[in-house]
């Protein structure tokens, strides 16, 4: 067995309900608040005393640098939203604290170079099951300039508290349920079969998968159902875990570009590219064991399966947004290049990354 690495949020605090003890775990650090909230910042009632930022859509490099000067006189960072919103205090607090610019730690775009200064405390909370941002240590920014989105990336960035309430799911419309509840699949999938994956992601992975197999659906047609919401948080959770400490593949290799070209969003790209990519993955992977798995997890055919999720939660195609046959030279070239494509369980050559973006289409 090779040598891995495990690290996850500081604190875990999971549960229907659990939201009721966030002002207790700010007081722990102090009481001067920036809560940073979706573009609707009084959805949830909390923290009334708190300075409240509201970013709108996927962080961008302004979001950061605004956040992080409002910051300069806080003593804790709260993020109230989906994982853009959660990305986006991650970042804010990390960058309150740094004597240099942004351009010097994000990756990509600037010289990726670690943090100087420890973040301010930082809690998150999140109100969709997705991209299971409450558990990594990155930040994903996107730049207008660049046409790309980047991480900001340091092991500090870990929250000190992850704050998982599935209730607050409760009222997130079913397209968002959908796009969210397959990015937390696709991270559970890919984080199980990559190059990186070790024995403590293939655990989260593997328990990940069969609550969104059993209750993804369930959570799309009939929100108020609590168990359903609890296993899908639970799955997003578990993928952020995972993804933190193993790796991703080549949907989300093709969503870091994709994201920075177009007005699309993460969950539905995610979505629309999984059954793809997957099935031109199993076709090319020699060790075979994993993905035989995931067959007999999915009802015996993975592709056929993730097909017809697909279609039945209404997950649109990419020309949704805009992306069209003259565009997918410039995604797969940029795909290429991508930090998640690194960790793909094989090698996809740039006819391949054409052809899966074809079908996505």
């Amino acid at each position: 067995m090779n040598r891995f690495e495990f690290a996850t949020a500081q604190r875990i605090v999971f549960g229907r309900g659990v939201v009721s003890e966030l002002e207790a775990l700010c007081s722990e650090w102090g009481s001067k608040v920036l809560l940073v909230t979706g573009s609707d910042p009084n959805r949830f009632a909390v923290l009334p005393q708190a300075t409240r930022l509201a970013v709108s859509g996927e962080p961008k490099i302004s979001d950061v640098e605004r956040g992080a000067a409002l910051a300069k006189t806080a003593e804790v960072v709260v993020a109230v939203g989906g994982g853009s919103v959660i990305d986006a205090g991650k970042a804010i607090a990390a960058m309150a604290t740094q004597p240099r610019d942004l351009m010097r730690y994000i990756e990509v775009i600037g010289e990726g170079k670690a943090l100087d200064a420890a973040p301010l405390p930082f809690i998150a909370v999140p109100t969709t099951a997705g991209t299971g941002a409450e558990a990594t240590r990155n930040a994903v920014i996107a730049s207008e300039t660049h046409r790309v989105k980047a991480s900001l990336r340091h092991t500090s960035m870990l929250p000190r508290v992850a704050l998982i309430d599935p209730a607050l799911a409760r009222g997130v419309p079913p397209a968002v349920t959908a796009a969210s509840g397959m990015d937390a699949l696709t991270q559970c999938l890919e984080a199980f079969v990559c190059s990186r994956a070790q024995p403590m992601t293939d655990a989260l992975c593997v328990d990940g998968i069969q609550r969104a197999v059993r209750s993804l659906e369930k959570a799309f047609h009939q929100g108020d159902d609590l168990d359903a919401r609890e296993d899908i948080a639970l799955c997003a959770l578990y993928s952020g875990m995972a993804l933190a400490n193993a790796g991703l593949g080549a949907v989300h290799g093709f969503a870091a570009p994709i994201g920075g070209m177009f007005d699309a969003p993460h969950g539905a790209v995610c979505a629309a590219l999984l059954a793809p990519v997957w099935a031109k993955n199993a076709r090319r992977v020699v060790h075979r064991e994993k993905f035989d798995r995931v067959d007999a997890m999915l009802g015996g055919d993975a592709v056929a399966f993730l097909r017809r999720m697909t279609q039945r939660l209404g997950i649109p195609k990419l020309q949704t947004w805009a992306i069209q046959e003259s565009d997918l030279d410039e995604i797969a070239r940029k795909a290429a290049a991508a930090s998640s494509m690194k960790a793909n369980p094989v090698a996809l050559g740039h006819d391949e990354l054409i052809a899966i973006l074809r079908e996505a289409l």
